[in-house]
């Protein structure tokens, strides 16, 4: 039997014929012309030829828009194992034709089979923490553009004496006379055992790899021997495959972070572009992100719910394993971050609907704090704490000074 990916298409169109049209793309991005081939050389094309699974018609009415849900199987043996061929065979021109959005892909065994996935995955970062028993919590450095080294340390202390478990730089932290990624690494990891003989807490700093693409392997080498243990990684400003690449790398052997910057330029509209959970969850997690950062549907960048929810599913518990049948192994699962705009009175929230396997993540929620980083920290653990102990923010906050102050600005938002 041939293997196939498949992909799903929600396609609006007032008048069009959904069944014709979705032949048109099985044979247009396969074998390009099917009928008029004779019969020895339709035999000779039958293994290559994308194959319609089905398509459910939704019909307009009132202010409704009329389209269809399209399914149409790719035969791997039309493109290399790598996510840039898949991509370009399941949607590359097609994603210019019209009101079309791809909204899910199902993959062979055997293309997942050369992607090992996350290095490390839930499990491989908790072990580095050696925390287990609740959610994880990180801080954000707010500002970055032109700190130096002593100001960036002593930023980066303030948060990490705040209790948190990982420190991420900002995304538009590039390589800079300042602060060079080996001598940022090594300041902040002195700033990081500083506080750690204080809390007692081990810590990741997910310091930004930047730089010409053929040049990352490098500056990740190097700064893995200046001490980092993380990187963050604006995956889709370099490509899912340079992620690949990164994460498959043996020498590169710490958790990789993955940004959703350039993200917004694809995934919101209902009708173009590739939905969330196949950008931000399956095809993160194939290509290797250890965690994975997206748009919260409560804060400052807002995602629907339902979108959230289907990047968790992906990072969790998709159906990735059911897809990988002949794979060698199933994929590690990726953390998942909701963020922007989080402060504790949106812990409730995020821990009911991203439960025990998420990242807490803040940037302002930290530093806004009016008594400083130091408790803007650890209002979010106590917050943490007082939710798995089934108790309110409020009932918490009477005991604890750094959490009132936060609900004091910030409030508690409600389900």
């Amino acid at each position: 039997m041939t293997a196939t990916c498949t992909a799903t298409y929600r396609l609006y169109d007032d008048k069009a014929d959904f069944h014709k049209k979705a032949q048109g793309i099985a044979v247009g991005l396969t074998v390009g012309s099917w009928t008029e081939l004779p019969a020895a050389q339709q035999a000779k094309m039958e293994k290559h030829l994308g194959k319609v699974v089905s398509v459910d018609v939704v019909e307009g009415s009132g202010a409704g828009e009329r389209y269809a849900d399209i399914r149409i199987a790719y035969p791997d043996i039309n493109f290399s194992r790598d996510i840039p061929a898949l991509l370009v065979t399941i949607f590359g021109k097609l994603s210019m034709d019209g009101r079309i959005k791809l909204i899910d892909v199902h993959f062979s065994g055997d293309f997942l089979s050369a992607f090992p996935g996350p290095k490390f995955g839930i499990e491989g970062v908790r072990e580095l923490l050696g925390v287990h028993d609740r959610p994880l919590l990180m801080s954000i450095f707010k500002s970055v553009i032109g700190h130096d080294l002593s100001e960036l340390q002593e930023q980066f202390y303030k948060q990490a004496a705040g209790g948190v478990d990982l420190i991420k730089d900002d995304e538009i932290l590039f390589e800079n006379p300042l602060t060079p990624i080996e001598r940022r690494v090594e300041a902040c990891l002195q700033a990081a055992e500083r506080a750690s003989r204080e809390t007692g807490q081990k810590l990741l700093y997910a310091t930004n790899l930047t730089g010409p693409t053929f040049r990352l392997k490098d500056q990740a080498r190097k700064a893995i021997a200046a001490g980092a243990n993380a990187f963050l990684f604006n995956v889709l400003a370099y490509g899912f495959d340079v992620l690949h690449e990164l994460a498959a790398d043996p020498d590169i052997n710490v958790p990789i972070m993955a940004h959703p910057a350039v993200a917004g330029a694809m995934y919101p509209s209902p009708h173009y572009g590739i939905a969330a959970n196949v950008l931000l969850g399956k095809l993160m997690r194939i290509a290797g992100a250890d965690i994975v950062l997206f748009p919260s549907p409560y804060g400052s960048v807002v995602m629907p719910r339902e979108e959230n929810m289907a990047i968790k599913h992906a990072l969790l518990t998709t159906d990735l394993e059911a897809d990988y049948g002949s794979a060698k192994q199933p994929l590690k699962r990726s953390f998942p971050v909701p963020s922007a705009g989080i402060h504790p009175g949106l812990v409730p929230l995020i821990l009911r609907d991203f439960g025990h396997d998420t990242i807490v993540n803040a940037g302002g929620g930290v530093h806004g704090h009016p008594q400083g980083a130091i408790a803007g920290g650890q209002a979010f653990r106590q917050a943490i704490d007082a939710v798995l102990a089934g108790q309110s923010l409020q009932e918490a906050a009477a005991s604890h000074a750094e959490l009132k102050a936060a609900i004091d600005i910030w409030g508690v938002k409600e389900a």
